[in-house]
């Protein structure tokens, strides 16, 4: 009950809506009482037309009368009841919204670490299952079972009114009928917890699957991920029959406990009857109100079926709320919520005056609780320089980008830009400064031009095409039918590796950052596109500070200075020139390129 009520407080916003739904609720559960009374007024009416104790003519008039008064009754418990199903139905869609816009805002603003042990498919087969198990649950109690609720309340104090033994079984009914129900609930919910588990790694799988159609097609995978994706689901085969084997076991206790007290009612009723303590049309409304009474009863079970799922997807959901963020990241969701709250923006933080634009100060890193991946990293980037990093896969080069866009933080030491400490830096503020090209284009599915325009959305027509011609791409971009809002489906699938990379380009053009980073940006393309997308790069590079990780030395010729690095250490920093005569990673690199001894250049591996 604890997480439903938690559900409640998260989306206190809706609660106009709550107040309307309990209104409807209580408006159709006294209609829906008036039946009953309705109903026993008009037995003893005809009772005593029948005995002669009431003229003929007056007896139809009064039930004629009644007739008309339920009919009244019936009609607003339906138009009320209808209204009110009309508020939960706007309710349950709210809720599924504010709860999936405030997941999708947690996902966005998690530190790197969480995605890196999550698989996408399970997060968004997380969300679904979680929320759909949550609004179903509302929906269902907004809709029906409130007012149903409300009409059992109603009833004890009825019956408590007619004859005291009556509401006393009924208060015994339901906590103890609760209680039998809560005896499956631990089980139940670890059996849950189990499927669940297996259906978001299929889930996922699944996902991933799709998105990697061609990979699998190429390595003929069909069967190998159909089993796979089988077997999952067919695990929850057992289990399944086990969580339902043990709830109906328990229904089966749960209804006969149920009928033999309701027995002892009926008997109560009907021996009262006989002995003259209730009339006939008390014994038709004290009849009814127990059948009003034993419906919420016998509906518990899918009740609490789904209250379970509920409370097991408000926890999976909450699991990922919970998950704490970026101290930082908190920072600037702070400083957006006093923003929206008319408080002034955070102040933007100004350059150090004579300060490297980038500098790393001494740097260790570990993913996780492993080794160092990155030992004492130290050196510094001054304004306009153009610095490589080369090394072996695995040397840490790509963990250096990492660290320095703040995806994450270093063990020890610390990295600064523009003279700033990165993690004193807010982070937008930081990765606003940085732009990125990385050896994956990483485009979306919408047009070409949110593609380039995607750091700036609200940039002109005129500065996405002025982006694209700087970036080599207009061109190519302007033979398409519908030009800059050509679709360019999923992942930019429908465009070239080349022409994926000149958009990449062009959108880091036109964010216009002062620090450029090209994580390996050529380093997948033919020589043909490589080329066309170099061009590109050097119009990018022009008059800002670069960091360049190259899979081509030929890229990297013309930077001031190359840092090589081997295990996570820094070997050498020089020019290239000076580097070339070393004898070092990258003088071995050049030697073995020259001679054309690709087997043993590959074994450098210098592209991770």
């Amino acid at each position: 009950m604890s997480s439903l009520l938690r559900i409640l407080r998260f989306t206190r916003d809706l609660s106009p809506l709550y107040t309307a739904i309990i209104i409807c609720s209580v408006l159709t559960a006294a209609a829906g009482l008036a039946v009953p009374f309705l109903i026993g007024h008009a037995t003893d009416t005809v009772a005593a037309a029948v005995g002669g104790e009431t003229p003929t003519g007056t007896a139809v008039r009064t039930v004629v009368l009644i007739a008309a008064a339920v009919l009244a009754a019936e009609l607003a418990s339906t138009v009320i009841s209808n209204v009110g199903g009309w508020f939960g139905d706007v309710m349950s869609n709210r809720m599924r919204t504010i709860l999936s816009v405030r997941y999708y805002d947690k996902l966005l603003h998690l530190p790197q670490r969480w995605f890196d042990g999550e698989i996408t498919g399970t997060i968004v087969a997380r969300l679904n299952r979680s929320i759909t198990e949550i609004t179903n649950f509302v929906k269902m109690m907004s809709n029906s079972f409130a007012s149903m609720l409300l009409t059992t309340a109603a009833v004890l104090v009825i019956s408590a009114w007619y004859a005291w033994p009556l509401a006393l079984l009924l208060l015994v009914v339901f906590p103890v009928y609760v209680w039998l129900t809560s005896l499956t609930s631990v089980k139940w919910q670890r059996l849950e917890g189990e499927k669940n588990q297996q259906v978001d790694i299929a889930s996922g799988r699944f996902a991933e699957v799709v998105g990697q159609i061609r990979v699998v097609k190429s390595f003929v995978r069909e069967r190998g991920e159909l089993a796979e994706f089988s077997r999952r689901f067919g695990s929850t085969d057992a289990t399944t029959r086990e969580q339902s084997s043990h709830w109906h076991r328990m229904d089966v206790l749960r209804r006969a406990f149920l009928n033999l007290v309701f027995f002892g009612i009926y008997t109560i009723i009907f021996v009262r009857t006989v002995q003259g303590a209730f009339s006939l049309g008390e014994m038709v409304l004290l009849v009814q109100l127990m059948s009003m009474a034993k419906a919420p009863v016998e509906s518990m079970s899918f009740v609490i079926d789904t209250a379970q799922r509920a409370i097991a997807g408000s926890r999976d959901y909450f699991r990922v709320m919970e998950t704490e963020v970026d101290p930082r990241i908190a920072a600037v969701l702070a400083a957006r919520d006093d923003e929206a709250d008319g408080a002034a923006a955070a102040p933007a933080v100004d350059p150090v005056p004579g300060a490297p634009v980038v500098a790393f100060r001494d740097v260790s890193f570990a993913y996780e609780d492993g080794e160092d991946v990155l030992h004492g990293i130290d050196f510094t980037i001054d304004r306009g320089e153009k610095v490589a990093l080369v090394g072996e896969s695995g040397g840490g080069k790509s963990t250096i980008v990492n660290l320095l866009l703040g995806l994450y933080e270093p063990r020890s030491g610390s990295v600064e830009v523009v003279g700033r400490p990165s993690d004193e830096l807010p982070l937008d503020q930081l990765r606003d400064r940085i732009g990125v090209v990385f050896q994956d284009a990483s485009l979306f599915s919408g047009t070409i031009r949110e593609n380039i325009a995607y750091g700036r959305p609200a940039a002109s027509e005129e500065e996405v095409a002025d982006a694209a011609r700087r970036a080599n791409a207009d061109a190519f971009v302007r033979r398409f039918p519908d030009g800059y809002a050509q679709v360019i489906g999923e992942r930019g699938l429908k465009l070239s590796g080349g022409q994926r990379q000149r958009i990449a380009v062009a959108r880091a053009i036109l964010k216009d950052a002062p620090v450029l980073v090209l994580d390996e940006a050529t380093s997948a393309l033919d020589t043909k596109s490589e080329i066309q997308v170099q061009k590109g790069l050097d119009e990018l590079m022009t008059g800002r500070t670069s960091l360049i990780i190259a899979h081509r030395l030929s890229t990297i010729a013309e930077v001031d200075r190359i840092i090589t690095l081997r295990d996570g250490r820094i070997d050498e920093i020089g020019s290239p020139a000076e580097l070339a005569a070393s004898g070092g990673i990258y003088a071995q690199l050049l030697a073995l390129q020259s001679s054309g001894d690709s087997r043993r250049l590959a074994s450098f591996d210098i592209t991770g």
